[in-house]
């Protein structure tokens, strides 16, 4: 069977739905279990669990944020082996979408008002970082990733001991995230200058703090 081709509207539509069940609906995932099922929920006091839903809150919209980058970039990578790499690694995200959304109901809190912003916003930038060419594109998820590990990091040692649930979860998208940077480096990413890198972190603090209150 031959390759099919989409036209400019179809890939529109494609990322019209697929903008739309990130931020609305039930986005498409790989089907692995929420590393987290097989445990039982601990009691935590209401300073930690509001705390924790916070966290799961940023962690959810850091996830939102990657769909709408490997989105763009997927609609502008030139290389098929690109591409497709980028489609992989933007399903396994929505596992972790799906994880932390779960993760934050769990613990009565709310996910972010503001997705929709951040969600266009990384879209504009990975759409940008394809056109540059797949060795920048590359070489942004492979930064991007990096800079997610730490905060992850971050949150992991804010946990409250006990909350093997929440752990469990930030853990495996640790390793996945992982994953993803060094499979974008193997695809021939590039490291990116120091201002873009600071630009970036810059960003992402702008994005945790906010989130953290909305």
């Amino acid at each position: 069977m031959s390759e099919r081709h989409f036209s400019s509207a179809d890939n529109a539509l494609i990322n019209l739905d697929q903008a739309l069940r990130t931020l609305f609906g039930r986005p498409k995932t790989t089907h692995r279990r929420n590393p987290a099922d097989a445990l039982e929920d601990v009691e935590l006091d209401d300073q930690e669990r509001d705390h924790t839903a916070r966290l799961m809150r940023i962690n959810h919209t850091g996830e939102v944020c990657a769909q709408g980058l490997y989105q763009g970039q997927a609609l502008t990578a030139r290389d098929p082996v690109v591409r497709e790499s980028m489609e992989q690694s933007a399903a396994e995200e929505n596992d972790h979408l799906a994880w932390c959304e779960e993760r934050v109901e769990e613990l009565g809190g709310h996910l972010s008002l503001l997705n929709p912003l951040w969600y266009a916003g990384s879209f504009a930038l990975g759409a940008a970082a394809g056109i540059a060419g797949d060795r920048w594109s590359l070489g942004f998820v492979a930064e991007t990733e990096k800079q997610v590990e730490g905060h992850l990091d971050e949150h992991l040692e804010q946990l409250a001991p006990e909350d093997a649930k929440t752990r469990v979860i930030l853990e495996q998208m640790k390793t996945d995230e992982i994953e993803h940077g060094e499979k974008a480096m193997n695809h021939g990413g590039v490291n990116l200058p120091l201002p873009i890198r600071a630009a970036m972190k810059l960003t992402a603090k702008v994005m945790t703090t906010t989130v953290y209150r909305l």
